[in-house]
């Protein structure tokens, strides 16, 4: 394992201690600050940028050829960090402790270490890793935004308020939805120096925004939570199929969480996100389809198909139907040439 050490705070002087840790050069465009690695390390960059806010965001897109420790230690109070695992795995421990912590892809933390002590990050040798590290001067925001602090969660407005880094805090849980997409934004983002700033503290303050939404979200009980994690798309996809193999019958919200395993709220916000529908209009849209399908396709009458796609009522089933397609099955079934109505 190689070990890179880095003495200095603010951001841009992170960059530069990377740099001349790995024997190289790194380049500066305004307050953006990007470092390459050398092939001696592996392949990848680190980038980074301050905002006058009290706020930056360290972006690590990185293959290593050894293991790598990374070891911000400095007599300072550090700022309070937000990493988000991209892509690989990450493993974070405070300074002085046998404890650590594995982030892998979709995974997020939100750290800060006690006093002056410092963190450790490890990176796995032949790992493509993409880490976005939020970071964060708590003194310095709070002198800016210490009345719009006073409105939030207690337990969240007690880790700002923490200035002098009383207490150690850390928290672990997967990104959201709108996070992932903020990050794969900033990532493709290509405009010039000016515009690439004001996008990226754009994002930045968004990306906590969101941040402090979803730990607020993770307080509550797990049936009170709203905010889909990135993580969850599975457990939707899943519930897509379990419609889709039941379509014949009754389907309930009750019955799709109980099978999947996420409450309403997660249903719907993530039927929103992959299907631009809700739970109900998912199900309605699958019945059509298939009933389409049979009466196009089949001799089977307009009641039989009714049940077949779990529907009790004729007039019912011709009324949505028509809203669907812009005409009854009755009329679509002749125009197909059978006569099984």
């Amino acid at each position: 394992m190689k070990t890179l050490l880095v003495q200095s705070l603010p951001l841009h002087e992170v960059i530069e201690n990377l740099a001349e840790a790995m024997n190289t050069t790194f380049t500066q465009s305004c307050d953006q600050y990007k470092l390459v690695i050398p092939e001696s390390f592996g392949t990848g960059t680190v980038m980074g940028i301050d905002f006058e806010s009290g706020m930056g965001i360290i972006q690590y897109d990185c293959t290593f050829n050894d293991d790598i420790e990374l070891k911000f230690i400095v007599n300072k109070i550090h700022p309070l960090k937000f990493l988000y695992c991209l892509e690989g795995t990450i493993t974070h421990c405070f300074e002085d402790s046998k404890k650590s912590h594995q982030l892998k892809q979709h995974q997020n933390a939100m750290v800060a270490s006690s006093n002056n002590h410092g963190h450790i990050l490890h990176f796995q040798k032949n790992v493509t890793t993409k880490i976005s590290s939020l970071e964060l001067s708590r003194k310095q925001f709070l002198e800016k935004s210490k009345c719009e602090l006073e409105s939030l969660e207690p337990t969240t407005r007690k880790i700002f308020y923490d200035v002098d880094a009383n207490e150690e805090f850390y928290y672990e849980g997967f990104y959201s939805l709108q996070l992932a997409n903020m990050f794969d934004q900033m990532h493709q983002f290509e405009g010039q120096e000016f515009l690439k700033r004001v996008y990226l503290e754009g994002k930045s303050n968004l990306i906590l925004t969101r941040q402090i939404m979803q730990f607020e979200d993770d307080l509550l009980a797990t049936s009170d939570r709203k905010i889909l994690r990135t993580s969850e798309l599975k457990q939707i996809r899943k519930a897509a199929e379990f419609i889709d193999q039941n379509i014949h019958g009754s389907i309930s919200i009750q019955d799709i969480s109980q099978h999947v395993g996420l409450n309403g709220n997660k249903l719907q916000s993530g039927f929103q996100k992959l299907f631009e529908k809700s739970v109900n209009q998912y199900i309605q849209k699958q019945r059509m389809q298939l009933a389409r399908h049979l009466v196009e396709n089949t001799d089977k009458t307009i009641s039989e198909i009714c049940d077949i796609v779990g529907l009790n009522s004729r007039s019912y089933f011709s009324k949505i139907f028509k809203e669907e397609y812009g005409v009854n099955p009755s009329e679509l079934k002749q125009k197909n040439g059978s006569a099984f109505l």
